[in-house]
């Protein structure tokens, strides 16, 4: 019996496990960089490809997907989706050329050091620790209104229990090492994948009427608000909230300092990117489009509840028992999964403050499994605010949370397309030829240029759509109802407006600040450091790179 029988692992990881004593004894693989010391390549190809995936499938899919059909309609819906996969395919192709050659722990948030200004790396490292500081409490916020869908309604359960019992969770997995975190994400994925898969071929027995007893085909297109509803405002509300279901895959980026060979694993997880957009949010939406009307109140699901949730609707018409207990288990293991990402991502962005002499030198410290356990130390603490979110109202904090981590996303993708370019400028400047890199993002500068296009047009459409509907005072006379009204337009409407503007106000903050205090200057082409760091394949690292196996166990591992 193969060792793909025995463990599923296949034949690639099979592997990769049978050189890794050669590998270990074989020359220096690395051109040391002090942010790397101390860290542990225990993340395998299979850990790589499925955090790819948990980076991308979330409660944005699972449980508020159906809002944006009942906003844009079905075709307004499925033109956002695909509109950010497209932008989103190309950040991860300029991701995967840079982060396969220099796997740092900062990854994209410290290559503007490289190749830019100091100054740009600090703002960038920064807000993207923010982006995931703040990520925390939203999903732990969120963990107690999922599991208050299993309460009674008169339960005197304390709700705070649920995120400190998650937190004292992540503490665990964080301070085992890397490879615990690899191992969790990869099952959590695996969930995921197959609720999608059901959730797919249900779609498409039920649009056909092969069970549900009634065949759907195109007609919830034809009906009134379908294909396009609501016009352009309605839309680009649908472009800019699409940002956030997507929001995380970059995230390989930094998982590619923690991977046993780069060179193989980063290039295969940004390129399943384009297969698993395709087929698992675009085929999801385009799904439930053809068989929920755009004006189902079930679609909007403001109290994101899982009997409300949109898979739930189709699973629901399939005949399937117990969807709605089923998909909130769903949703709470992906918010659990999130959480345990953006624990993962918070510690290695501050382990990369402190190697760069941007916080405390302590927070860098690392234990012998390979865990920055004063920078976990300090992400538990930021954690445990969220305990205060649920005494106010965790709805309430998880909207203001999302409004500028959505914002700061668009933020981060494109800065790194940006820096996409200076790093190919900066390569050809110094005399190296494109073939040399060990992978290279394809449909360069094109899709480059068409995903800074598409984000540009995001990041405009979200200021837009923050000032354009400011609230109206009803007067000193108005009723209660209506001052309640205008309360709550009140708070949307300044939650807009923080979440469109605040984080590109404070990175230009952070960045003129820095470059006031230290007088950073601008790195020209020829003086660009890209070796420091470097990722060099020792003979069973290249051995490594070909291929393994059956043509057709090939075949069929880059699919699934």
């Amino acid at each position: 019996m193969s060792k793909f029988d025995n463990d599923g692992y296949g034949d690639s990881d099979t592997y990769e496990l049978s050189q890794m004593q050669d590998r270990n004894s074989s020359q220096n693989v690395l051109l040391m960089d002090a942010t790397q010391d101390g860290l542990k390549r225990d993340l395998r190809l299979r850990h790589m490809v499925m955090i790819t995936i948990t980076g991308t499938i979330g409660t944005g899919l699972f449980l508020t997907s159906g809002s944006t059909i009942a906003t844009a309609g079905p075709g307004g819906a499925l033109l956002a989706y695909t509109l950010i996969g497209i932008w989103l395919i190309f950040v991860m192709q300029a991701v995967g050329e840079i982060a396969t050659i220099l796997p740092l722990p900062g990854a994209f948030n410290v290559w503007g050091s490289r190749v830019f200004d100091e100054a740009f790396s600090f703002q960038m490292t920064w807000m993207y620790f923010i982006n995931w500081a703040l990520t925390i409490p939203a999903h732990l916020s969120a963990s107690a209104l999922i599991m208050s869908y299993w309460l009674p309604e008169d339960t005197t359960f304390p709700l705070w229990i649920v995120p400190l019992i998650i937190i004292i969770l992540m503490v665990f997995i964080n301070i085992t090492g890397v490879k615990t975190y690899g191992e969790l994400e990869y099952w959590f994925s695996i969930f995921k994948v197959a609720t999608i898969i059901i959730f797919i071929v249900c779609g498409i027995l039920v649009d056909a009427g092969a069970i549900g007893g009634h065949t759907y085909g195109f007609e919830k297109w034809r009906i009134e608000g379908a294909p396009f509803k609501g016009g352009f405002v309605s839309f680009i509300t649908t472009l800019v909230t699409v940002g956030y279901a997507y929001a995380g895959a970059e995230m390989t980026g930094l998982t590619a300092a923690e991977s046993r060979n780069p060179h193989k694993h980063v290039p295969k997880a940004v390129n399943t990117v384009l297969i698993r957009i395709a087929f698992f949010y675009i085929a999801s939406i385009f799904l439930l489009g053809l068989i929920v009307a755009n004006d189902d109140p079930l679609l909007v699901n403001t109290e994101s509840s899982a009997t409300r949730a949109p898979f739930t609707i189709v699973l629901a018409k399939a005949g399937i028992s117990g969807a709605a207990n089923y998909m909130n288990a769903v949703v709470f293991t992906s918010v659990f999964s999130a959480i345990n990402s953006a624990f993962y991502v918070s510690t290695r962005v501050l382990l990369s403050l402190s190697r760069n002499g941007w916080v405390h030198k302590s927070i860098g410290y690392i234990n012998s499994r390979g865990a920055p356990v004063v920078a976990v130390a300090i992400v538990t603490a930021c954690s445990c605010l969220s305990l205060i979110t649920i005494f106010v109202g965790s709805g309430v904090v998880f909207q203001w949370l999302i409004s500028i981590i959505s914002s700061i996303s668009f933020q981060g993708w494109l800065y790194i397309l940006l820096l996409h370019f200076r790093f190919r400028y900066c390569w050809k400047a110094q005399g190296r030829a494109v073939s040399d890199l060990p992978y290279v993002a394809w449909g360069y500068p094109y899709g480059n240029i068409l995903g800074v296009f598409i984000g540009c047009c995001c990041v405009v459409c979200n200021w837009y759509l923050s000032v354009i509907d400011p609230p109206r005072h009803p007067g000193a006379g108005a009723s209660e109802e209506l001052m309640s009204e205008y309360l709550n337009r009140r708070d949307v409407y300044i939650q807009g407006i923080l979440g469109a503007w605040f984080p590109w106000f404070l990175s230009a903050i952070l960045f003129l600040s820095y470059k006031y205090i230290y007088g950073t200057k601008f790195i020209k082409a020829v003086d660009a450091d890209l070796d420091t760091g470097r990722f060099i394949p020792s003979e069973s690292d290249k051995e490594d790179l070909k291929p393994h196996g059956p043509r057709w166990k090939r075949i069929v591992k880059f699919f699934v």
